[in-house]
């Protein structure tokens, strides 16, 4: 049995989008799971590790809702290993694969395809690179899958549907077909939006999305084009889609789009990702930063922007993190005000549009970051309590 104890919690970010803080000093982990949250927590020697927060922010872990891996730690795209520990140091602790599109050699053929999602699948499943929790293997859709092609996708695990456009199905009513046979087998499925990402893939519009009905469009903002503002509204108005906006994306869309989320008060619509690795890079503060734009330019409170990266794409997806309640896994980050900031605490610093300090991750209640390499130092320092 493990137990850790986190004390002098200065501000709870819930993740939860209706109730986005709460007011409690204490949290006790067991066995990797939340057990019990203020008044309720255990004296201090029932437990095997004691972290004074000093009156930092505790917040649930990120999810990258859109990231592009192919195995492990290495990206092809950019060339390098250890993209994923580094996001790990922006508070990222699960990411979801729109698709490993970066594969070289892609096969593109529907043995091909089907082959390399489910290995892509089961190699995230047996390694979390730095304790992150991958979910990879999402089917990129190609001419000639049929209906059991799914069936025998969802019997070796797989569940997820790369974004629809990658591959060289682009008639939204043969996608369309496609999508229905993924929902029948439980699969969740994303779709491009906007101008192409790369060759192969297609302009993607709002009429296509309706036809479609995938359970998130893809970067309304662009991956890296955005489609018309026109196009975003009709997304907004005419579905209850889950919307994503993504950081190698257009900032202007993106805050055209959480806007009018917040003004039909429908945030629990929007999910954040990074769409990364791309052309633009790996951004492993990308999360942050999305999160930091519209708590300070689009008028989005910062505990809701911190939602819309935590306990949205969590509710979404049907994972059992991205919010700070009993029963969760506690996949956590500690953050604060960076030195040098003029907000007092890291809600603030985002208002400001200052990214927040990471000063500690955990991850199933084990920490994984005791000082992130990638943020400012924070204005409080969490310390280990002997």
């Amino acid at each position: 049995m493990s137990t850790v104890l986190l004390k002098n919690v200065g501000c709870l970010v819930t993740g939860k989008i209706d109730e986005p803080q709460g007011a409690d000093e204490t949290i006790y982990i067991k066995d990797g799971l939340i057990a019990a949250i203020g008044d309720t927590s255990p004296p201090e020697g029932d437990v095997d590790l004691i972290i004074d927060l000093q009156g930092a922010t505790v917040a649930p872990g990120l999810i990258d809702s859109h990231v592009h891996p192919v195995l492990g730690d290495f990206t092809p795209r950019q060339n390098m290993l250890g993209f994923i520990e580094s996001s790990l140091h922006g508070g990222v602790t699960t990411m979801i694969s729109a698709g490993e599109a970066h594969t070289p050699g892609r096969p593109k053929d529907p043995a091909g395809v089907k082959a390399l999602a489910i290995l892509c699948h089961k190699s995230s499943r047996n390694l979390r690179p730095a304790g992150v929790k991958l979910h990879g293997g999402a089917l990129i859709l190609e001419k000639g899958l049929q209906e059991k092609d799914f069936a025998d996708l969802a019997a070796e695990g797989v569940w997820l549907v790369g974004e629809v456009g990658l591959g060289s199905v682009k008639e939204a009513e043969e996608a369309a077909e496609m999508v229905r046979w993924a929902h029948q087998y439980g699969m969740k499925v994303m779709m491009h939006t906007g101008g192409t990402s790369i060759p192969g893939s297609s302009v993607v519009t709002a009429d296509d999305v309706l036809t479609v009905q995938p359970d998130v469009a893809s970067h309304v903002n662009g991956g890296t084009t955005a489609p018309p503002l026109t196009e975003v509204a009709k997304m907004v108005n005419e579905s209850q889609i889950t919307l994503e906006i993504v950081h190698c994306g257009n900032p202007k869309a993106a805050d055209y789009a959480a806007r009018l989320l917040l003004e039909k008060g429908e945030l629990h619509r929007l999910i954040l990702g990074n769409d990364a690795p791309s052309g633009t890079g790996v951004i492993p503060l990308g999360i942050l930063r999305t999160m930091t734009q519209l708590a300070s330019v689009s008028g989005i409170p910062p505990a809701e922007a911190w939602a819309a990266a935590s306990g949205n794409t969590a509710r979404l997806y049907g994972l059992n993190t991205g919010v700070v309640e009993i029963g969760r896994e506690a996949d956590l980050v500690i953050v604060d005000a960076p030195m040098g900031s003029v907000g007092e605490d890291a809600l603030g610093a985002m208002a400001a549009g200052d990214i927040p300090a990471v000063a500690m991750v955990l991850i199933d209640g084990r920490v994984v970051v005791e000082k992130s390499k990638n943020t400012p130092p924070p204005k409080r320092k969490p310390f280990f309590q002997s």
